[in-house]
């Protein structure tokens, strides 16, 4: 049985990805800050932004992970991407973008690295569309994606032949209620409708055994980062 480990895995995408992950038949090691209800996989505690608590999940699952970690996929992040004018964005508020988003990532890579080189396997990393396209007040946020794109690419070079090392970059993606959105929303997108969970998950299954492919972002969006839309 393949072992993956997904990060920001309680609710909303990371949750999508466990569940479809379980459903395909994969062991999943599902971490967050905290779990309100009976996720798939098993649940673990971890704050991925802080160095020792990420050390203490790979103690934890060292037996788990002896055989190796087939998928590791960073998805925590900090919710929302709005941080306000940029002139009254504090300093930890920045840091806190990037803590978690990035710095994130970084740590569970490092921590990683030995287990998914023994099963020659893959990293996912989860970027967004808004590392190339953004409204305003969103620059620590951005800024996090985009540094997410440049780890992905380096880390891809750095851990070859044995690690491939890819990133999702979804849009609009609805993790509450698609009631909400209206018909206008849904037309924004050449393919008819925003996103679903289901299609981010759809490309981490694609991405998890896509042997030929690393070092490359993968944008999950219908097409609307390649539509152009104006004021009427």
């Amino acid at each position: 049985m393949p072992i993956a480990m997904v990060t920001g895995a309680a609710r909303g995408i990371g949750r999508g990805i466990c569940d479809r992950l379980v459903a395909e038949g994969w062991e999943v090691l599902a971490l967050d800050l905290s779990f309100e209800d009976t996720s798939s996989g098993t649940q673990i505690k971890c704050d991925v932004s802080d160095e020792a608590s990420v050390a203490a999940v790979f103690e934890e699952c060292a037996r788990t992970l002896s055989p190796g970690l087939d998928l590791l996929v960073n998805n925590a992040g900090v919710a929302g991407p709005e941080s306000g004018p940029v002139q009254d964005l504090s300093l930890d508020s920045w840091n806190r973008w990037i803590s978690v988003n990035l710095t994130g990532a970084f740590l569970m890579v490092r921590s990683a690295v030995p287990h998914l080189r023994r099963a020659k396997g893959a990293v996912i990393n989860m970027s967004s569309t808004r590392a190339h396209m953004a409204e305003p007040h969103t620059e620590a946020y951005c800024a996090s994606k985009g540094g997410i794109e440049g780890l992905t690419q380096a880390l891809s070079v750095s851990l070859g032949p044995e690690v491939r090392v890819n990133a999702i970059a979804p849009g609009w993606i609805v993790t509450g209620d698609v009631q909400d959105l209206t018909e206008e929303d849904h037309a924004q997108h050449p393919v008819g409708r925003a996103g679903r969970v289901e299609d981010v998950a759809e490309a981490v299954l694609y991405l998890a055994q896509a042997g030929f492919t690393t070092g490359q972002v993968l944008t999950v969006d219908g097409g609307m980062t390649r539509k152009m839309i104006y004021a009427e």
